[in-house]
């Protein structure tokens, strides 16, 4: 079986997202702080570069979802990946969850492993 780059390098944004995810409420809390003293609105485009990396992540699940379905691996890695990029991309309340699912698709996404399916074939194709 083929090790795909696009399951790595999905893996590796999952964990960045993991991280930025993390730090999000942070940042944006004291980005509104500092909007509210100084009559700014940079909070908005500090929200939007959080909300973009979110659907990014889910974009790349996607074809990494459909790539691994093409060669026989796992898919639970790419759907747990949509599913915790999607979490925080409709709303950054979902922050927390969406850490943990993320970080538990980034440990499946990279293990590669192949589908049930794909082993049953080559099984049955020996005997």
């Amino acid at each position: 079986m083929k090790r795909l780059k696009i399951n790595t390098w999905t893996g590796v944004l999952d964990i960045i997202n993991c991280f930025l995810f993390a730090i999000s409420w942070l940042v944006i809390f004291s980005s509104a702080f500092s909007d509210a003293s100084n009559g700014g609105n940079s909070t908005d485009s500090v929200a939007i570069f959080f909300y973009t990396m979110a659907w990014i992540g889910v974009v790349l699940n996607v074809i990494a979802l459909i790539q691994s379905r093409k060669h026989g691996i796992s898919l639970v890695g790419s759907v747990l990946g949509i599913i915790g990029s999607a979490l925080f991309g409709f709303t950054a309340a979902m922050a927390f969850p969406a850490i943990v699912v993320l970080i538990v698709a980034a440990v499946f996404i990279m293990l590669q492993h192949p589908s049930k399916n794909y082993e049953n074939n080559i099984h049955s194709q020996n005997m």
